[in-house]
């Protein structure tokens, strides 16, 4: 079994920042990967909106510059899973990949979230070229086009309020007839001129040709089926927190997301999460840096105060 000061589970940008913090402190952390390095940025097309990159830049190309920082202090990368932890006792706490087993004096788990799928045909081909998770993200590449956002919740009325500000017409398309979200963001949503509403009526494929172009509907009442021309299709309908790993060991809230302190430490002292996996509102590469820095920064310090 390998010794380790301190393993990073997950290679997003909470995890990479994590690893240059703790590297740059001479901790020489291992990171593991997880099934995508990079994690979600790592499929996100163009990045505008993060500090730095006045032209933009995309998902790929910062996590490989993220990547080579956090080596270059001495931050190791090893591509693999992590299958199995045990933080009911340590430290160390044991941490098991499909390849090896370690003990780590400290953890900092930055395994984000996913965006709930449709599981549609069309969706996953096209991320990246029309179909997008976060309006934030991606709402500024949709100036004078037309979009459709699928869900009924806060966060697919927050988003479709945002994306007015650059689309032309943004339709949301729901399977019920009546929102789930708040009062509030109804009466916003309902007021946009910009905003329109297909009720009853689910999305079964994505279609287009290296873009997207439209989508094929389905009123779930009527089982009467149609196409819409489209420039892209925003999905909100939920993210999931990455936790089925760390179930009955660390506290989580009704979701599923790692509840923290404001030292970005668990339940289990030593163990630290940083990004969307105890993020549930921002969600943003920034915000998720500066919990990466936070954690490792904290990690640091609850280390030293063991060897006092």
């Amino acid at each position: 079994m390998q010794k380790e000061k301190v393993i990073i589970i997950g290679s997003g940008p909470a995890g990479l920042t994590a690893a240059l913090y703790t590297a740059r402190a001479r901790l020489e952390p291992l990171v593991i990967s997880g099934n995508q390095l990079g994690g979600q940025i790592s499929i996100t097309n163009e990045v505008e909106n993060y500090p730095g990159f006045p032209e933009g830049t995309t998902g790929p190309e910062l996590v490989e510059l993220m990547q080579k920082q956090a080596e270059h202090f001495g931050a190791r990368l090893l591509i693999d899973e992590v299958t199995e932890v045990d933080f009911r006792q340590g430290p160390p706490f044991r941490v098991k990949t499909h390849g090896d087993e370690y003990e780590s004096d400290a953890v900092i788990i930055c395994v984000g979230a996913s965006s709930k799928r449709l599981g549609i045909p069309g969706e996953e081909e096209m991320i990246g070229r029309g179909v997008s998770f976060c309006a934030t993200c991606d709402g500024f590449f949709f100036r004078e086009k037309d979009v459709i956002v699928v869900g009924g919740g806060d966060s697919a009325l927050e988003e479709g309020l945002f994306l007015t500000r650059f689309a032309n017409q943004v339709r949301i398309i729901h399977r019920r007839d009546e929102l789930r979200a708040g009062e509030a963001l109804k009466r916003r949503a309902f007021a946009n001129e910009k905003i329109s509403f297909i009720w009853d009526t689910v999305v079964d494929e994505i279609q287009g040709d290296g873009q997207v172009q439209k989508v094929r509907v389905r009123n779930v009442k009527s089982d009467v089926t149609g196409e819409l021309e489209t420039d892209g299709v925003f999905i909100f309908i939920g993210h999931y927190p990455n936790s089925d790993l760390f179930k009955e060991q660390l506290e989580m809230d009704d979701v599923g997301y790692l509840i923290t302190d404001a030292k970005m430490m668990t339940s289990v002292p030593g163990v630290f999460a940083a990004g969307e996996i105890q993020d549930p509102v921002f969600r943003q590469i920034a915000t998720s840096v500066g919990q990466g820095c936070a954690a490792a920064m904290m990690t640091e310090r609850w280390l030293e105060a063991q060897e006092a």
